[in-house]
């Protein structure tokens, strides 16, 4: 399986991504579910370039801090100087699934499409559990990419390359085992939000048309996919929002939860 490499070319290309509406929008929904509050200790896990660290230091205030967590240099990179001269802020280069913070540090932790990524995502929210206080809330946003319906005149090769898509990742629809994996690692109080993303238009602003270049990019000279085949993908996309006929549609899931107040031995998932 070839992941995606958060390299210094990639990361400035999700930064650009990132400004879209339909990522505001999202980011917007995210930290309605957080409600941090002033005076809070936030951890983002997976900070990427620092939208959420910058946009959250408004809302815990001067006496709250916020800590962005990320394995990717080129990333952090980019959200130090989005976050620069910001009291408040901190950054540490750490995976995700080995949290180099203090137990109980925290009031409240994001994790936003990053665990579909990770093999061992239960273990990864019991390392997530250890640093919340008892009682601190938490939310987890991924995407399940079943739910993606896409159209196009050559359906075939649409559904090639999704299927090719689905290898940048370790989990393509995380959303169905995270109910329990959550419980496994010892949080309660577990829901689930369904979000759709849905679209008429191939304008950039939108997630499934954000996702072109990089999708493009990823599938070419894969399974069979040249990069004449993946262009010539791409192009159909744009011919078909030339015409009125772009369509896009896919459910993202905000999952919360709440740090149980006593630990306990960790469970297998379901």
């Amino acid at each position: 399986m070839a992941q995606m490499v958060f390299n210094e070319r990639l990361s400035n290309q999700l930064e650009v991504v990132y400004h879209a509406r339909d990522m505001v929008r999202r980011r917007e929904l995210a930290r309605e579910a957080l409600a941090a509050t002033e005076g809070e200790r936030v951890l983002d896990i997976g900070c990427g370039p620092g939208f959420f660290v910058a946009e959250l230091l408004e809302e815990v205030g001067p006496d709250g801090h916020v800590t962005g967590v990320d394995a990717s240099p080129a990333m952090l990179a980019l959200a130090a100087r989005r976050c620069a001269g910001r009291a408040g802020a901190g950054f540490v280069a750490a995976d995700v699934r080995s949290l180099p913070v203090a137990g109980a540090a925290f009031d409240a932790a994001l994790c936003v499409q990053v665990l579909e990524y990770v093999p061992e995502a239960t273990a990864a929210l019991a390392g997530m559990h250890r640093v919340l206080r008892p009682g601190g809330r938490i939310v987890i946003w991924d995407v399940d990419w079943s739910t993606v319906s896409w159209h196009s005149a050559d359906p075939d090769r649409m559904r090639r390359v999704l299927r090719t898509w689905d290898a940048h990742l370790v989990h393509p629809s995380l959303p169905r085992t995270l109910a329990p994996r959550l419980r496994a690692a010892d949080f309660e109080d577990v829901r689930a939000t369904g979000h759709a993303f849905a679209t008429t238009q191939g304008s950039p602003e939108t997630f499934g048309a954000s996702l072109m270049p990089l999708i493009e990019q990823f599938v070419a000279g894969r399974d069979e996919i040249s990069p004449d085949e993946a262009a010539a993908w791409s192009a159909e996309q744009r011919q078909l929002d030339a015409d009125g006929e772009f369509y896009f549609t896919c459910t993202q899931f905000c999952f919360t939860a709440t740090a149980r107040r006593r630990n306990r031995p960790l469970r297998p998932a379901a």
